[in-house]
C-alpha cells in the first residue's frame, strides 16, 4: 500500500486534476480512498466504478451509481447493492436468481421487494444457505411458509425475522402443531451423534461452538427458540412458558423483554444464575418494587446492570453508586432527569454522585459552575469537557488538581490557544494531553509541533490544519506509515507538493 497516495486521495484540498490523475492508476487502495470523497464528478465516480467491484459496491451504497451505471453481468455485486438499497429491477432480481454462484443467490435473498416468481426461485433453491437468507427477510406469507421448511435452519432464520406473524413464532417457540424438522447444518456434514469440539483442529470448519445433533438437532431448535424470544414481534404469552427452561440462554433472552409480565419477572428475580438476575435487573419494564429488591442483589452484575437501568429510582441509583463499580460515563437515568433532579444530584453529598451528573451532555450553568469548583478531583475531571467554562475556570482546574485533569481539560472545546499551549509544557507531563491537543480545532502550531513528539499524538497532529506546511512536508518521510498517511492528507499540504507526489 502507498500510504502517500491514500493520503492523498483523502485530502479535501487535493485539484480535481490530480484526482484524476489518481484514478489513472487504478490502485485498488487508492481508489476506495477516493470513493469517499464528496468533490467527485459523474465521470470521476463512473471511472472509479470501473477501476473494482468493490469500489462500485461502495459507490452503490452510498446512492452515487444510478442503475443505468451499473451492468450486471459485469458487475454483478454493485447491482446486488442497488437492489438492496431499494432500486427496482425485476430483471436484475431475475437474471441474479439464476446464477449458478451461490454467494449472489443469497445476496438477492435478503434484498426487499423482489418480484413473487423471484421469490419462489429462491425459496426453492438447492442450497440452504440461500433459503435461510430470504426465511430472514422474507414477507410475513412466505416466512410461514418457511416455517414448515425440513431443514432446522430454515426455520431458525424465520424465527428471527419480525415479518413472521406472531402465531408462527409462538409455533417454533414451543414446536406445538409442526412436525420436526428432518435436517440440521450439523447433520447435513456429520454422522449423528456429533457434538462439535470447542477446540476443533479442523481449519476448513465453520460449525459454531456447541453445535450439536443426536437426530433431534438439538443446538438449532435451542437456537431458533433463544431467537424467537429475541423477536419482538413473539407473543409474550408463549414466551413466558420457557421462565423455568433448562437453557440458561432462554432465561436471559426472556428476563430482557421489555413487555415481561410482572409475575414472571418475580419468577425470574429468584433464578439461581446472576445472568439471568443481571438481565432481569437492566429490563426497563420492571416495576420499582423489584428494583429495590434487586439493589440488595450480590450477584456478579445485578447491581451495576441496574443502575444502567434507565427506569431505575434516584435513590436507589445513589445506593448503588456506594456498592457498585459504574465508571465515568453517563448512565440512562441521569441522561433523564428532570432539572430539578439535576440540581438535587449535583448537591448530593457522595462525589461519585456528582460526578455521574457531571458527564451529562447538557447542564444549567449554574450547575456546570457548581461542579467546577467541585473539590473532588473525579467530579472535575467529569465536567471539564463541558463547553461555556471560562478561562478562569479551566485554569483553576489545573491549578487544584493538576495532572488528574489536565487532559480533560485540554478536551474543552473553548479552551484557548494560550492555554493548549501551556498544558503541552505541563509538568509532569501528561501523555493524554498532547492527544487532545492534537485534534483540538484551537491548537496552533508551537503546541502541535509539541504534540510531534508523542508517538500517539503524532498521527493526529500529523493532520491537522494548523499544523505549519513544512513540518506536514516533512512528516512525509515518517517511519510511521499513518504519520504519513495522515499528513498527505493535510489540507495544508502545499499544492506544488501534491502534484510532486501524484504520478
Amino acid at each position: 500500500m502507498n500510504h502517500v497516495l491514500c493520503g492523498l486521495a483523502a485530502n479535501p484540498s487535493l485539484p480535481s486534476e490530480l484526482v484524476d490523475r489518481l484514478i489513472a492508476l487504478g490502485d485498488a487502495d487508492v481508489c476506495w480512498e477516493l470513493a469517499a470523497r464528496a468533490d467527485l464528478g459523474r465521470a470521476q465516480v463512473a471511472a472509479l466504478a470501473a477501476c473494482g467491484e468493490e469500489i462500485a459496491v461502495r459507490l452503490a451504497r452510498e446512492g452515487r451509481l444510478s442503475a443505468a451505471d451499473v451492468d450486471p453481468l459485469t458487475q454483478p455485486y454493485a447491482a446486488l447493492a442497488l437492489l438492496d438499497e431499494g432500486v427496482c429491477r425485476p430483471e436484475w432480481a431475475r437474471l441474479l436468481a439464476g446464477r449458478p454462484i451461490t454467494e449472489y443467490r443469497e445476496k438477492l435473498a435478503a434484498c426487499p421487494a423482489l418480484p413473487p416468481d423471484v421469490t419462489e426461485t429462491l425459496a426453492a433453491d438447492p442450497d440452504v444457505r440461500v433459503v435461510a437468507e430470504l426465511a430472514l427477510w422474507t414477507t410475513p406469507e412466505t416466512a410461514a411458509r418457511l416455517a414448515r421448511h425440513p431443514h432446522a435452519e430454515v426455520r431458525r432464520a424465520v424465527a428471527a425475522n419480525e415479518a413472521t406473524p406472531p402465531a408462527v413464532l409462538a409455533m417454533l417457540l414451543n414446536g406445538e402443531g409442526i412436525a420436526p424438522a428432518r435436517r440440521c447444518l450439523v447433520c447435513d456434514r456429520e454422522p449423528t451423534p456429533f457434538v462439535h469440539d470447542p477446540n476443533c483442529p479442523r481449519p476448513d470448519c465453520d460449525l459454531p461452538r456447541g453445535a450439536a445433533c443426536d437426530g433431534s438437532h438439538q443446538s438449532t431448535v435451542l437456537e431458533t427458540r433463544h431467537v424467537a424470544l429475541l423477536n419482538p414481534a413473539t407473543p409474550i404469552d408463549a414466551a413466558v412458558q420457557l421462565a423455568d427452561h433448562a437453557s440458561m440462554l432462554l432465561r436471559c433472552a426472556l428476563a430482557a423483554r421489555p413487555d415481561l409480565p410482572p409475575s414472571t419477572a418475580a419468577r425470574l428475580a429468584g433464578d439461581p444464575l446472576p445472568a439471568v438476575r443481571a438481565e432481569l435487573a437492566g429490563n426497563p419494564a420492571i416495576d420499582g418494587a423489584l428494583m429495590r429488591a434487586l439493589a440488595s442483589d450480590q450477584g456478579h452484575d445485578v447491581q451495576r446492570a441496574l443502575a444502567h437501568n434507565p427506569k431505575v429510582p434516584l435513590d436507589v441509583l445513589t445506593r448503588l453508586t456506594g456498592v457498585t463499580k459504574i465508571g465515568p460515563t453517563l448512565l440512562p437515568r441521569i441522561a433523564a432527569a428532570s432539572a430539578a433532579e439535576v440540581a438535587d444530584l449535583a448537591q448530593s453529598p457522595y462525589p461519585t454522585v456528582r460526578m455521574l451528573v457531571a458527564h451529562r451532555g447538557t447542564l444549567p450553568a449554574q450547575v456546570r459552575d457548581a461542579l467546577a469548583a467541585d473539590p473532588d478531583a473525579k467530579v472535575v475531571k467529569s465536567v471539564a469537557p463541558h463547553p461555556g467554562l471560562s478561562e478562569a475556570q479551566l485554569r483553576a482546574m489545573v491549578a487544584r488538581h493538576g495532572v488528574r485533569v489536565v487532559a480533560k481539560v485540554a478536551a474543552n472545546p473553548d479552551a484557548s490557544p494560550v492555554l493548549l499551549a501551556e498544558l503541552t509544557r505541563h509538568e509532569p507531563p501528561v501523555q493524554k494531553v498532547f492527544r487532545e491537543v492534537a485534534r483540538h480545532r484551537n491548537a496552533t502550531a508551537p503546541a502541535l509541533l509539541a504534540c510531534l513528539a508523542d508517538a500517539r499524538a503524532r498521527p493526529v497532529a500529523a493532520a491537522h490544519p494548523a499544523l505549519p506546511p513544512s513540518a506536514v512536508t516533512g512528516l512525509l518521510t515518517d517511519d510511521d506509515w499513518r504519520v504519513v498517511e495522515a499528513a498527505a492528507g493535510n489540507p495544508s499540504l502545499p499544492p506544488a507538493v501534491m502534484a510532486e507526489l501524484t504520478p
